[in-house]
């Protein structure tokens, strides 16, 4: 397994959950491409940090359907399934409408602000080809309505299920995600507007309409059917 040669340090007191999301954006952006075997001994050398906190965050990125564990022989990371992105997919929408229709009357204008500069950063990312940005800037604008909806049930859910979507919605990005700016300004003003209902569809249909084989996003150009969340 190819080690990054550059990497920021990492404190040594670091949180498992840091060393989780590392490793989970690593194999999202392509670092670790899929059928690459992850050796917890250079994970670990890799990230400053001691063998426990690695094996325990291929444990959850195992759960995630991200790596592929065999017990006493290796862990390797998964290919891209369709199926199982099409099962995520329809998961996480559904977690993402609940999550707008609860956050709908709850979000203040600084909030509505927040999500307005992420959807600019989302729009100048995919200008810039910069797929990883994108992806980056979209989950900090959706992260916005669930943690208004204050249900850790719902938080933990897309903690399971988003990851393996998220591989695949980069993918797409990397072909087209134009679209997705109106739509996300469409969720935005909905939500402005206090209009649950509304905000909540339009929420359910940007992460439904991402398609489960990355090869069918690739070349489904900027139709709706096609879009993004």
């Amino acid at each position: 397994m190819p080690i990054p040669r550059h990497t920021g340090g990492l404190d040594r007191s670091l949180l498992r959950d840091d060393v989780y999301l590392r490793l989970r954006d690593a194999i999202v952006d392509g670092t670790f491409t899929p059928g690459e075997q992850l050796k917890d001994a250079e994970l670990a050398e890799w990230l400053g940090v001691s063998r426990t906190p690695v094996r325990e965050a291929l444990l959850r990125l195992g759960a995630s359907g991200l790596v592929v564990a065999v017990r006493g022989r290796s862990t390797t990371v998964s290919d891209i399934d369709p199926r199982q992105v099409r099962n995520a997919r329809d998961v996480v929408a559904a977690m993402h409408e609940l999550a707008v229709r609860e956050a709908a009357g709850r979000l203040g204008d600084d909030d509505i602000a927040l999500m307005r500069d992420a959807n600019r950063r989302f729009a100048e990312a995919f200008e810039a080809g910069d797929a990883f940005a994108a992806l980056s800037a979209d989950e900090d604008l959706h992260r916005i309505p669930v943690g208004a909806a204050g249900n850790r049930a719902l938080e933990t859910v897309l903690e399971q299920f988003e990851p393996l979507v998220r591989r695949a919605e980069l993918v797409r990005f990397r072909g087209d995600g134009g679209a997705s700016v109106s739509h996300h300004d469409e969720l935005i003003e909905l939500l402005a507007a206090g209009d649950a209902a509304g905000a909540a569809s339009v929420a359910y249909d940007l992460w439904h309409s991402l398609p489960a084989d990355p090869a069918e996003g690739a070349t489904a150009g900027s139709t709706p059917s096609a879009t993004p969340a």
